[in-house]
């Protein structure tokens, strides 16, 4: 199902940034709120699989486009701080709370946004009722020489392209591939230096502090993913310090599980959950 957005708004970013809202909204008093936080090279429009699921059932859903994304201001597919994204994302949900009568809303990172979702919880949970992990970027172990090209890149050449990332890797569906590619709000090619600094600068703090983590978390991995490996993920997900932790992983399906063939599976298990955790 592909709804249209209720509204679309700019809000001001970390250094006067202009950042790009949507929000889409079920009839009557919303059930619960959700806000998205998007990968690397995407934007918050291409979750219409979930906006899709969730807006009928009652649910308010929101997404910014961060930084150097879709119809954000900034250099494109740039990460400037970590930090700033996450500053960034909490002027929206400050914003969502307001309108939604101050309560606690549910964050849902995919992939880079859900480093950004992580680090989000970790500094702000007073914010929010539950945390919604799909595929993200807080894993794995970079050796300290690669660290150090990187570092030193980042700060000399932010721009230069490191990792390529092939888009045929995001889904198995070639409709959803081809659709990515085509779409001129999303960024290909190889990832800045000083977008993969941030990302792997800030995997590395999340470890340490995993167990810190006490916002209910639910994470959905598939385990054919090769863009974000589950298995780089599986000792900070053990970490997570959560007393109230899910894990569900998803045989064969790869990185974007909302929009794999098989995401009605992925979908039902969300739904389930936030049955379970309602609006606090």
């Amino acid at each position: 199902m592909t709804l249209q957005p209720s509204r679309e708004w700019t809000i001001p970013g970390r250094g006067g940034i202009e950042l790009f809202a949507r929000t889409w909204l079920p009839e009557g008093k919303p059930r619960d709120t959700l806000v998205i936080a998007h990968g690397y090279g995407e934007h918050g429009g291409r979750y219409g699989n979930v906006v899709g699921r969730l807006v009928p059932l009652g649910f308010a859903v929101y997404a910014i486009d961060h930084r150097g994304h879709g119809k954000s201001g900034g250099k494109r597919a740039i990460i400037d701080r970590m930090a700033w994204v996450i500053d960034d994302l909490h002027g929206l949900v400050d914003q969502v709370r307001r309108e939604q009568s101050g309560g606690r809303v549910k964050l849902l990172g995919h992939s880079m946004g859900g480093a950004v979702a992580f680090g989000y919880a970790l500094r702000f949970p007073q914010d929010l009722s539950g945390l919604i992990l799909s595929g993200p970027a807080i894993g794995g172990v970079v050796p300290k020489l690669q660290r150090v090209i990187l570092r030193v890149m980042s700060a000399l050449a932010p721009g230069a392209g490191t990792i390529a990332l092939p888009p045929e890797a995001i889904c198995r569906d070639p409709a959803v591939v081809a659709a990515y590619v085509a779409d001129p709000l999303v960024t290909t090619g190889k990832v800045p230096a000083r977008t993969v600094g941030e990302m792997i600068a800030a995997a590395g703090s999340y470890r340490s502090h995993a167990g810190a983590m006490q916002v209910p978390v639910l994470i959905q991995h598939g385990t054919a993913d090769a863009l974000i490996p589950v298995d780089a993920n599986r000792d900070i997900y053990a970490a997570i310090g959560a007393g109230d932790k899910t894990i569900k992983t998803y045989e064969v399906l790869s990185h974007e599980i909302y929009n794999e063939p098989e995401r009605e599976e992925v979908l039902d298990d969300l739904v389930a959950w936030l049955d379970l955790h309602p609006a606090a």
